[in-house]
């Protein structure tokens, strides 16, 4: 069995050195918790596991198409969940819901349904490896309907592995935590930082210490924040960069805020805001606005309001430039 399937995960030794032992003593736990940061390896290393798991004896060629249907999520016996929109009756991934071009009033959630799904998936026997594995993405999203479905299921997996990915240990049920063994994973250091973005082509990022800020220590946060930066009119980010000066710019920049934005792009939008800010001029008053604006924006208030308010007390402050 090849155990160097962990390679491709950096700065994890901890999490490889469980992992690899209970493979080694053949003594694979039915659940686990794979809890840390996201963007730091969780679903990478679920998926060198899943590899191992479904690959052993199997040929080079057989490894290939297993790599493939990983990435693909298309193998029969694996079940990869994730949080889900509620769009007129049908579930959306945040992917699908962004190619639909959805605005997302709420984030997503794993739903009672798909909890239902995971039962029956597991009901059944596996088609083609030695086992079934359902990976269930941010399970800290799980409402406590969906949670105390999914204690059900741990409590006899059958002939299966769960592995739950969420951020820390307090974020989902105790009585799920207690049913799992726990993989801890940390935030990466600037060495393995750098190698992961310059070795998965995105080294540019190193040049936006705003956006490592953001990141703080997360590959994939930082990935996904640049990516998200793409997205924000390059107009409109220009605009906020200088803070408006009078109550009329700033009830028209909210407009344009909540008219260009969606929720979530919003909510990133005021950690960038605060980690340029900071960067660029570290007034505490300045950061406290932002602060207020994202419990505002947390609290489902509307946005248009909450950014009116916000920038007219930009505008009503001595505040210099942003960035």
């Amino acid at each position: 069995m090849e155990l160097s399937a962990f390679a491709p995960l950096k700065g994890q030794s901890q999490a490889v050195d469980l992992l690899q032992g209970a493979i080694a003593r053949q003594r694979l736990a039915p659940a686990y918790l794979f809890a840390g940061a996201s963007g730091v390896g969780r679903s990478l290393a679920a998926r060198c596991l899943i590899k191992l798991l479904f690959g052993s004896g199997a040929s080079a060629s057989g490894q290939q198409l297993i790599d493939q249907k990983l990435l693909k999520r298309n193998h029969p016996d694996l079940l990869w969940v994730e949080p889900t929109y509620l769009h007129q009756g049908q579930r959306l991934s945040a992917a699908e819901a962004t190619e639909k071009g959805l605005k997302r009033k709420a984030p997503p959630q794993i739903r009672l349904e798909q909890v239902r799904e995971i039962a029956q998936f597991l009901s059944r026997r596996p088609l083609e490896a030695s086992r079934l594995v359902v990976v269930v993405e941010q399970a800290e999203t799980m409402a406590e309907a969906a949670a105390n479905g999914l204690l059900k299921t741990l409590e006899e997996p059958g002939q299966a592995t769960i592995i739950l990915l969420a951020l820390d240990t307090e974020s989902i049920l105790p009585t799920l935590v207690s049913r799992c063994q726990r993989i801890p994973f940390y935030r990466l250091n600037r060495e393995n930082m750098t190698q992961v973005l310059r070795e998965s082509g995105h080294g540019e990022i190193l040049q936006h210490p705003e956006i490592l800020a953001i990141a703080q220590g997360s590959p994939g946060e930082a990935i996904a924040a640049w990516q998200q930066l793409q997205t924000i009119p390059a107009e409109l980010l220009q605009k906020l960069t200088t803070l408006p000066k009078s109550l009329r710019a700033a009830l028209e920049l909210a407009k344009e805020i909540d008219s260009k934005l969606d929720s979530e792009s919003q909510l990133w939008l005021v950690d960038y805001l605060q980690h340029s800010s900071w960067k660029n001029q570290q007034q505490p008053a300045l950061l406290k606005l932002l602060e207020q604006a994202r419990q505002y924006l947390l609290g489902y208030v509307q946005p248009r309001l909450v950014w009116e308010v916000t920038l007219a007390q930009f505008a009503q402050q001595d505040f210099r430039k942003i960035s």
